[in-house]
């Protein structure tokens, strides 16, 4: 077998005119977050963890903040395209972990929906976990969203 991990990161403070979308679900009530996209960091984490995985540039090399047409875009369908750009590099999703860092909303009853609309994307396996950063740092304080993803891939193509 031919496998690989990435790893991915996103953080975006608060204040976006539209609403927190994380993983692909609206979160009721909550203020959005200030990005480029719609700012889901759990989907750019994810689109970060594969890219890296398969050994291909970043997401803001292939989604730079200038270009326009991701203004306001959706994040799963930017992650959408990540899966299909790292399936024409010759590998498949085995699974992704994700951790979403927010000391407000409370994100346990959204995970379900999370989960599902990541495992539909990328066509793997996929695990949310929320946490607290306890008061630690600026997500700690409340200031923004933070999340990691580890993407494990497998190559398509024999060796």
């Amino acid at each position: 077998m031919n496998l690989r991990v990435g790893l991915g990161f996103d953080v975006h403070p608060f204040g976006g005119t539209g609403p927190l979308i994380l993983a692909g679900v609206e979160i009721p009530g909550a203020t959005g977050l200030v990005g480029h996209s719609d700012a889901d960091v759990a989907a750019h984490a994810v689109a970060d963890a594969l890219l890296g995985a398969a050994g291909l540039p970043d997401l803001g090399s292939v989604f730079p903040a200038s270009d326009k047409k991701i203004r306001g875009a959706s994040s799963i369908g930017l992650l959408a395209a990540v899966v299909e750009l790292v399936a024409d590099a010759g590998w498949q999703v085995i699974n992704i972990d994700v951790v979403i860092a927010a000391e407000q909303p409370p994100l346990a009853s959204y995970i379900a929906a999370m989960v599902s609309n990541l495992s539909t994307t990328v066509g793997g396996a996929v695990s949310v976990k929320p946490k607290h950063a306890e008061g630690v740092g600026a997500v700690g304080r409340g200031e923004g969203v933070a999340a990691w993803a580890v993407a494990l891939l497998e190559s398509r193509l024999e060796s």
